[in-house]
């Protein structure tokens, strides 16, 4: 089974996100299943040097996408044990950072583009080309479209997953127009008009054979109004095609028993994991204490992670007697109350803006909990993380969150953190508080916690099998007729 990864960034290559790192390990988990899984991206600017000498190029050409006639360049190089394709275009890609600039339309347009016509030149043929998120998801639309005469892309099957609904793609309709090459009749009957403007991930919703998110729960969530982004429609619409595959982790380099950037190597052992704690702490200029206990945040400063909940309470917090360090950057105001805060109480709270992933893992294992009330959360990575550190997770119950975290019952000894249900302030600092009660006054419960969530499985494989289950049902659909998008 031949795979094509088709992403906006991976590791080790790029990465802004958690899609970087999906990207980056589940290739990894399928050819160990045995599949043939490479990846396309982008030739960023900001590609080490390192890796870059690992590639070569193996074709170039021009081609056009709307009026314009565009130079592309193929590299093939191989990185971990997979095989890396980088679609080269300085004027677009030779820049620093991934996202965030006023042409982004023009430029992922250009890339989906650039992956349907370098299909003859990669050297293999993909039984599945697997897009992700709205910066690849135009590509399931080409191929049934633009590209449909061409048997080779005619033969291809299509997955798309949706790594957050909220971020879609959605431009003006006369750019997105432009971009493709499309007139109005042809826009309106496409089905990617979306209230009057055009909308990239409701392309991939549509026209993609099959259709994933990153866990069962936010699978669900995203069919209703309040959580499907204007799209519930669409997804309720596809629903017999959409499935939930919760993300693992690389549990290779996520092991605190072989992490260069842990002080104390440890696995179950809760007196080496302190030790880290007291690096962390001397780390971010806290009192060393191994009684305190220490919360860890590392996140995007964002609404959806939950900043605003800790903001309403962050002084009752702090009144727990506890420490709290985070590792982030974002939004404005968040980031200056997190400063405010830092200043006001520089014993109990520490901030580093920014992101650094070395002071990340030590966070992870140096912290005994680790805080997570995001108002949603598709997946999450950082709770899988913490898992695997041993510090326990204090989390909403939604998305991918629900999925992973159970909450601790003292009756049946079961359940690996804390969670609490609605977005509310009071009741994340209520589980707070339950949660820091018991890690000082029954290590034992700490411990048996600590125990259940070592048991679970964070690795890549599981995963990995039910994404072969998937493209295996899509390979027998080869030679049955297409099917297209209902349009209105």
């Amino acid at each position: 089974m031949n795979v094509l990864f088709a992403t906006s960034e991976a590791v080790p290559l790029a990465k802004s996100g958690g899609l970087g790192d999906v990207a980056g390990a589940l290739p990894k988990a399928l050819n160990e299943r045995g599949a043939d899984t490479r990846v396309v991206l982008p030739k960023y600017a900001e590609i080490p040097s390192a890796y870059l000498e690992h590639f070569e190029t193996i074709h170039t050409f021009s081609f056009r996408f709307g009026w314009r006639h565009q130079y592309c360049g193929l590299l093939r190089g191989e990185i971990e044990g997979v095989i890396f394709y980088l679609i080269d275009n300085e004027q677009y890609f030779n820049r620093g950072g991934l996202y965030g600039y006023d042409d982004d339309p023009e430029r992922f347009v250009f890339f989906n583009f650039a992956i349907a016509e370098c299909l003859p030149h990669f050297g293999f043929v993909p039984d599945v080309i697997h897009c992700h998120d709205w910066q690849t998801a135009l590509l399931p639309f080409l191929l049934k479209t633009r590209y449909a005469y061409d048997p080779l892309c005619r033969s291809v099957k299509t997955v798309f997953t949706i790594h957050n609904l909220r971020y879609q793609g959605v431009f003006g309709q006369k750019l997105l127009q432009d971009l493709v090459g499309m007139d109005d009749f042809w826009f309106w009957t496409s089905g990617l008009e979306f209230y009057g403007a055009a909308n990239c991930m409701k392309a991939g919703l549509q026209y993609a054979d099959k259709l994933t998110t990153v866990s069962e729960t936010y699978a669900q969530e995203i069919q209703t109004e309040y959580w499907g982004e204007r799209l519930d429609g669409v997804i309720r619409w596809r629903a017999a095609d959409l499935h939930g595959i919760l993300n693992g982790i690389d549990t290779d380099s996520f092991d605190p028993m072989n992490d260069p950037a842990v002080h104390t190597p440890y696995r179950g052992s809760i007196s080496r994991k302190r030790k880290n704690k007291l690096v962390l702490q001397r780390e971010f200029g806290l009192p060393e204490s191994e009684s305190i206990p220490v919360i860890g945040v590392v996140t995007r400063l964002v609404d959806q992670k939950g900043i605003d909940l800790i903001d309403r309470v962050l002084g009752e917090l702090l009144d727990e007697g506890i420490q709290l360090i985070f590792l982030g950057a974002g939004e404005y105001r968040y980031e200056e109350m997190l400063r405010g805060a830092a200043a006001w109480k520089p014993e109990q709270l520490a901030v580093r803006l920014g992101y650094n992933e070395g002071l990340a893992r030590r966070i992870y294992a140096g912290s005994d909990m680790f805080l997570m009330p995001s108002l949603f959360e598709p997946c999450g990575l950082s709770q899988l993380i913490a898992l695997r550190y041993r510090t326990v997770p204090i989390v909403r119950e939604t998305g991918g969150l629900r999925d992973t975290v159970q909450s601790y019952d003292e009756y049946t000894k079961t359940g690996n953190g804390f969670t609490f249900a609605n977005y509310n302030a009071h009741d994340m600092l209520h589980t707070v508080r339950r949660a820091v009660q018991l890690y000082r006054d029954d290590e034992e419960a700490w411990k048996t916690i600590i125990a259940n969530g070592a048991k679970e499985d964070y690795s890549w494989s599981r995963s990995a099998k039910s994404y072969m289950s998937l493209y295996g049902e899509l390979l027998p659909l080869r030679k049955e007729t297409e099917r297209w998008p209902v349009t209105s």
